[in-house]
């Protein structure tokens, strides 16, 4: 998706965060609210067209959705749901941008970590789950 694309006349793609198997991850501005904070918009895009598939795939993603509402909103780790919907055969999440960076910064395959800071990240983790 480029940058700029603007989705439901709400939402700003500003860069591209990351891609994985199921989809895309962009950071967003939320273009209705004071100061056009910042978002995340993940978008899910199904790997086939077939009728069966998509409805599948609605369904896992509603399932998605109604979950991460449910942790983002009883955690003060977790990025809160904003907002999902479907455009056509595409599934969107927007949810709290968080500022920071990916947890894979902090582990360098090769590279010891200690005994203290090994607790601690792992501390931070367990927390969240």
């Amino acid at each position: 998706m480029q940058s700029g694309k603007i989705l439901r006349n709400h939402y700003k793609i500003i860069d591209t965060l990351g891609s994985g198997g199921f989809g895309d991850t962009y950071l967003a501005q939320d273009l209705d609210l004071p100061g056009k904070p910042k978002c995340v918009v993940k978008h899910l895009s199904p790997k086939s067209s077939d009728p069966g598939t998509l409805t599948i795939a609605q369904r896992l993603f509603e399932t998605e959705a109604e979950t991460l509402y449910k942790l983002g909103k009883d955690s003060d780790q977790i990025p809160k749901l904003f907002a999902h919907f479907q455009e056509r055969t595409e599934f969107y999440l927007v949810q709290e941008y968080i500022e920071g960076h990916d947890i894979s910064k902090e582990l360098t395959p090769g590279k010891k970590l200690s005994e203290s800071y090994t607790i601690t990240l792992l501390k931070g983790i367990l927390s969240a789950l």
